[in-house]
């Protein structure tokens, strides 16, 4: 998809990087991917690889996605040391914005269709998924929030900071967010529950495209994850957006929490505390649609305009549960 953040690169500069890499023998270039962030190429030289670039360090992009890239190959190795979730191998990286004035990497092209375009069954899907993501909430830390950013003691203080961020990103680009305030309020309104949260890693994005499925060699389909990016320490019901019903409350995910609790340390129960995480997990989704509006596009692009909805009904159906709890 089109978006202002992606750094578009010649041919020539790609087999520079490359070489740099010393990988040489390239045969093909082509775009990869419906991200929307970075400018994504597969690449097809002894073997085929991706080439991630992240924006140009000259073009704005919001506070939790600056140096994002470098989070994006610490994640990959934080899931590839605690669970047997399959994730790309990184073979080169690059952060020194020599070559180019962006940050970018190599890795392994998982063979694969997207999730969404696999014929498997629906419930398969969500069991799988769930008790995927039961596996990175065994992955624990003392501490909350974004890597990139700032860590915090508690889930309160990580959250706050994630909001108040989203806010002053918007005002970067002379706009005001009425609902995002009205969201830091309700962080401050629950602030008992949000500081009792236990921290785990939550991945935050497990969206079709970014669960690429293949068959092995037993014919079964095994799901293997990519763009972690996004991922952050805190609350891991936040991960239950992506998961089962994706329009529902939590208590519209029954299957996928029943299918999260068979692995999960810390099992799930359906409670007035768990809706209301479950309802800043929206809150927050629907700021970052809201906000991130005006880094990627323009009223012209298709994108604005699906953020424009999915921040209304993320909108909608949190303040419903934080009013009311």
């Amino acid at each position: 998809m089109v978006s202002k953040t992606k750094y578009l690169l010649g041919d020539g500069t790609i087999k520079e990087m490359f070489k740099k890499a010393g990988i040489e023998g390239i045969t093909q270039i082509a775009p990869l991917g419906a991200g929307e962030f970075n400018a994504v190429y597969e690449i097809t030289a002894d073997k085929k690889y991706v080439l991630k670039v992240a924006p140009n360090k000259n073009t704005p992009v919001m506070t939790y996605e600056k140096d994002m890239m470098q989070t994006e190959v610490y994640w990959y190795d934080i899931i590839r040391s605690n669970t047997d979730i399959k994730v790309p191998e990184v073979y080169y990286t690059d952060f020194s914005k020599t070559l180019i004035v962006s940050d970018w990497f190599i890795m392994e092209k998982l063979e694969g269709k997207q999730r969404n375009e696999i014929k498997i069954d629906k419930t398969e899907i969500e069991k799988k998924t769930a008790q995927m993501v039961a596996q990175i909430h065994k992955i624990k830390n003392s501490e909350f929030g974004y890597v990139q950013n700032q860590l915090y003691d508690n889930w309160y203080d990580a959250l706050k900071s994630m909001v108040n961020n989203l806010l002053l990103d918007a005002q970067k680009m002379d706009k005001k967010s009425k609902n995002g305030e009205r969201l830091l309020r309700y962080v401050e309104k629950y602030k008992s529950i949000l500081k009792t949260v236990p921290c785990c890693m939550v991945n935050y994005d497990i969206w079709d495209p970014n669960v690429i499925c293949r068959y092995n060699e037993k014919n079964e389909v095994e799901f293997q994850w990519i763009d972690p990016e996004r991922s952050f320490w805190g609350d891991g019901i936040f991960d239950f957006i992506c998961l089962g019903n994706l329009i529902g409350l939590l208590e519209d995910k029954k299957g996928s929490v029943r299918y999260y609790n068979e692995v999960s340390d810390i099992p799930v129960e359906l409670s007035r505390e768990t809706s209301i995480r479950f309802a800043f997990a929206m809150g927050l989704m629907a700021l970052i649609q809201d906000v991130e509006k005006y880094y990627r596009y323009s009223p012209r692009h298709f994108g604005w305009w699906r953020n424009i909805a999915g921040s209304k009904f993320y909108y909608a159906k949190a303040f419903g549960v934080l009013k009311n709890g």
